[in-house]
């Protein structure tokens, strides 16, 4: 019943909360199926080849390091380093990026210099920092691996082994890298108890006082835009791809949330450690220059507020598959 002169009483403004929580809620609800190109669909046989070369060091120049070193499934497809680690153990200067739901990106790496999985794919192997093998050299390297050989007449009837198949092999296989359905899944899809009270409130949070929202939107949780959230370092960031806009120094892709437990250090330069010092980030500690984002205010948040957002956080994190390395052609 309404309350004196016409207020809702607690029932009805605890009613219209619920029916804004599920309204919200909607708007996280997973995709049904992993997008593939027209021009690269996805096979088994691609899968499989594309596997193989995921975790094959011999992608290297030195035959030391595989895509795999950096993007290890059992660290949240990252490799646990502040940054990742290059060609003569080399520290390179940005954190390893996860490779979780890439099916669904838009552009690819920290500055989205890569404009599709397929691009990206070759970049690291070329690279001298990184993986350091020539790509004609790469393809002289497998032809002469008869198993290799095969599984790319296999995969590729029409054209076998050449750079662009090694890369739609390897991106074939990275979009279907994909995380399972979290505890904040199943509270999605209407089971109430998958989460407490405190993830709950803390999804609120997220959505309303905290303004994650603002960058970390949709199922996977980023808006693949770049933003300068106030890190103290001197890379440019995208400014480094898109030259000429004040708001792309020092601004980053929007990472995706999804499995953030398996997923420290944080930021692009892995500059913190814990979820606790990414949120008082947000909260207060980020850096005043001209091109810092505009979604970056003081929030305010109380200690209480900072633990419930937390456990929001948490509750992204799902029992993925183990993963079984391949067995490699000789």
């Amino acid at each position: 019943m309404p309350g004196p002169f016409g207020a809702a009483s607690a029932n009805e403004l605890a009613l219209k909360k619920g029916v804004a929580q599920n309204t919200l809620r909607e708007e996280y609800t997973r995709p049904r199926f992993i997008p593939f190109p027209e021009d690269n669909a996805y096979t088994p046989e691609k899968t499989a080849l594309g596997k193989m070369l995921f975790f094959d060091p011999r992608l290297s120049k030195s035959n030391a390091t595989s895509c795999s070193t950096c993007h290890n499934p059992s660290l949240g497809w990252e490799d646990g380093n502040p940054t990742a680690i290059g060609a003569g153990e080399q520290k390179l200067k940005r954190h390893s990026q996860t490779i979780l739901n890439l099916a669904w990106g838009e552009t690819f790496f920290w500055d989205g210099r890569a404009l599709s999985l397929e691009e990206q794919a070759l970049m690291p192997i070329r690279d001298s920092n990184e993986m350091n093998q020539p790509l004609d050299s790469l393809v002289d390297e497998l032809k002469k691996i008869p198993g290799y050989a095969a599984l790319f007449n296999d995969a590729f009837p029409n054209s076998g082994l050449t750079e662009g198949n090694i890369a739609k092999a390897l991106a074939t296989y990275q979009r279907t890298v994909v995380s399972n359905k979290a505890p904040f899944d199943h509270w999605v899809d209407g089971r109430e108890q998958a989460i407490d009270d405190a993830a709950k409130r803390g999804f609120d949070l997220f959505n309303g006082k905290a303004r994650c929202v603002a960058c970390h939107s949709g199922w996977n949780f980023t808006d693949d835009s770049y933003h300068d959230i106030g890190l103290p370092d001197d890379d440019i960031g995208r400014a480094g791809v898109v030259s000429g806009i004040e708001q792309f120094r020092h601004a980053f892709k929007t990472p995706g949330l999804r499995n953030l437990t398996s997923r420290a250090p944080y930021m692009h330069d892995g500059s913190l450690n814990t979820l606790e010092a990414v949120i008082d980030h947000y909260n207060d500690e980020f850096v005043e220059r001209p091109s810092l984002s505009s979604e970056m205010r003081p929030l305010d948040l109380t200690a209480g507020e900072k633990a419930d957002l937390i456990a929001f956080l948490k509750t992204l994190t799902s029992q993925d598959d183990p993963v079984a390395f391949p067995i490699l052609p000789n």
